[in-house]
């Protein structure tokens, strides 16, 4: 496995360090202090030093990084995973990694980009993308929704996937939308609806088929 996505896993870890050596180049500009967290508002609310900023970020993500590779690697079912899930998986990091690099930098540097508006277009273009995938994700213990009886019944698993994916395709295109509301609650609400649906689906499709099975 990683023989074969040697190439990407390469790729992608080069992304993440792409801050690092901007924050090299910008060394001198950046202040001890530099901002690090944005709050529910938009606002910043968080700060950190800039050695951390600019060295100790990108090296947390790249470290998370080769985690969920390895992670994806012990899978005892890792053969059920497609070509476009691996690539989803490994890019995660690359574009948080340039997300909040960037949202750093201009902030220093006197760029005021919108949270508010970055953030639910970012976010909702990546549920459209995994609601798209979701319907041919196949069984395995580190990607797609992993519940006991999903786990148990590759029945359940393909219809919480398939029920999950247009779910996830809608809450895309309304987190997007919400980005001209300019508040993250809206985002916060639909986050959780796209995570409870898919549950609650999925355990009374379980309980239907444990009645089913007792007739």
């Amino acid at each position: 496995m990683i023989k074969r996505n040697k190439g990407i896993l390469i790729l992608t870890s080069i992304v993440i360090l792409i801050p690092v050596l901007l924050g090299l180049l910008l060394w001198e500009k950046l202040p001890e202090q530099v901002p690090t967290h944005w709050g529910i508002n938009g606002e910043v609310d968080g700060w950190s030093s800039k050695g951390w900023a600019v060295f100790g970020l990108p090296c947390f993500l790249l470290g998370l990084h080769w985690l969920c590779f390895l992670a994806s690697l012990a899978d005892p079912k890792r053969e059920a995973y497609t070509a476009k899930m691996l690539k989803l998986v490994l890019w995660i990091c690359p574009v948080i990694s340039l997300l909040v690099g960037s949202l750093i930098y201009a902030k220093v540097l006197g760029y005021d980009l919108s949270v508010n508006v970055i953030m639910p277009l970012l976010v909702g273009g990546m549920f459209i993308v995994v609601g798209n995938l979701m319907p041919k994700m196949r069984q395995s213990y580190t990607i797609g929704i992993r519940l006991p009886w999903t786990l148990n019944n590759e029945e359940n698993w393909n219809k919480t996937h398939r029920f999950s994916g247009k779910l996830w395709v809608l809450g895309g295109v309304v987190t997007m939308a919400t980005a001209f509301f300019s508040t993250l609650w809206i985002l916060m609400g639909i986050l959780i609806l796209m995570a409870a649906l898919p549950t609650i689906y999925s355990y009374r499709l379980y309980r239907k088929q444990i009645s089913e099975a007792k007739e």
